[in-house]
């Protein structure tokens, strides 16, 4: 994630939006930028302001829908070819959307646990990747509905997940190798 923007404007309804976000990450148009690890498009920029379409497709599988003006995103834009890869390998392309069970102060960080739906729980594992909102992290702990990241204070600071409470969804991305893996098992091995 590379940083905390602000949701300036939406427009539109149920047939797709047009969202605005304050960031300072610069772009040209047509370039793909994550919004809370959903990947769009960005059709117009200047003034410090992106501006993305969100089709019905997006709405109806991400968190996006139910965000509002005003509200604090976390904003990145694609890795470039050449750049140094700083975490997991994130595409933008959410799998589905978990439900924040609890955020509990541990140490000088937190435990985060979400409840996550079967399509993306079978991807994880205990020390293996997730992304949280688009942020790339490390699962600390599994259970039969959910897992546990344990967040470091930069993390809480740097991006929205500090923010959460119980029973906000946020959009999840599991491992793509997991994913890729499972694709080339012999059907009888799964």
């Amino acid at each position: 994630m590379r940083e905390r923007g602000r949701v300036a404007a939406i427009d539109g309804g149920d047939d797709g939006v047009r969202l605005v976000v304050e960031s300072g990450v610069e772009t040209a148009i047509g370039d793909s930028v994550a919004v809370n690890g959903v990947c769009l498009t960005v059709v117009e920029n200047g003034n410090g302001r992106l501006a993305f379409d969100a089709v019905p497709e997006t709405l109806s599988r991400t968190s996006l829908a139910r965000v509002a003006v005003g509200a604090t995103v976390n904003v990145e834009p694609a890795l470039r070819a050449g750049e140094p890869l700083g975490g997991h390998y994130v595409q933008g392309h959410v799998d589905g959307v978990g439900g924040v069970r609890s955020l509990e102060a541990e140490g000088d960080g937190a435990r985060l646990t979400i409840d996550a739906p079967p399509e993306v729980l079978r991807y994880c594992v205990e020390k293996g990747a997730i992304a949280v909102e688009g942020v790339s992290l490390t699962i600390a702990a599994l259970d039969e509905d959910g897992f546990a990241i344990a967040l470091v204070p930069h993390t809480l600071a740097a991006t929205t997940l500090g923010e959460l409470r119980a029973g906000d969804e946020v959009n999840l991305e599991a491992d793509v190798l997991a994913k890729y893996v499972e694709k080339l098992l012999p059907t009888g091995v799964r």
